[in-house]
């Protein structure tokens, strides 16, 4: 354990293997590098953003899954290496669900304890004419209620009904309890990708530390994990 005034490091390594899918990923809830053998070559891949204090490469097949799961990371401020090989040729299933499912648990690994952080986040983002509210408790108690009020049968190749699923599968593995709603918008892809933005300042509120309740259980019952 860090002793008093020494910062924890919040990150998490996750191999998930199955018969539908094969994911690797490496999850830094407060950005930084990551390990160089976790990171995607693919560097021309369009989910893929370094920077000083942040590095994100993702790649899942799904293009518009890896677009949304990009905008998580950048706004969460997180920095994330992500792979998946699925079985796509079925469908996007499958792959979108446990890529969800596996980043929610590396997320609940790396986080390791809520004492001293704020444990409730909430935001509102735009993205055009589109408006989300995402709500979160690091609650260790999986819930979801999320209602984008998409309209297409899919987004590239990530069908609609697959989003809140994906949602909902990270809320899951993460232990966590979120509530997300997109307020306005005529535009699928903004109305989704406002979301994913919104859950993103929401996450990384909810785990921002409290100055001067460092060590505290932020829980009347005096534990969440």
């Amino acid at each position: 354990m860090a002793s008093t005034g020494e910062k924890r490091i919040r990150s998490a390594t996750l191999n998930r293997d199955t018969n539908e899918t094969k994911i690797n990923l490496s999850l830094n809830l407060d950005g930084g590098i990551l390990e160089q053998s976790a990171v995607s070559s693919n560097t021309t891949n369009h989910a893929t953003q370094a920077s000083k204090s942040q590095h994100i490469a993702v790649d899942t097949g799904i293009g518009f899954l890896d677009h949304m799961l990009h905008a998580l990371a950048k706004h969460s401020g997180w920095s994330l290496a992500l792979q998946c090989q699925g079985d796509l040729h079925i469908d996007d299933h499958h792959t979108a669900e446990d890529v969800c499912i596996a980043l929610g648990m590396a997320f609940k690994e790396a986080l390791k304890t809520t004492t001293g952080l704020a444990r409730f986040g909430y935001a509102y983002c735009p993205l055009d004419e589109a408006l989300s509210r995402a709500v979160v408790d690091l609650s260790n108690r999986p819930y979801a209620v999320v209602e984008l009020g998409l309209k297409r049968e899919k987004i590239g190749d990530l069908s609609c009904e697959m989003i809140p699923h994906c949602m909902q599968s990270f809320a899951q593995g993460a232990g966590v309890t979120l509530h997300v709603d997109c307020l306005r918008g005529f535009n699928d892809h903004h109305r989704a990708e406002s979301a994913f933005k919104a859950l993103a300042v929401a996450l990384r509120m909810a785990c921002s530390p409290v100055a001067g309740r460092e060590g505290e259980e932020p829980s009347t019952k005096g534990v969440l994990y």
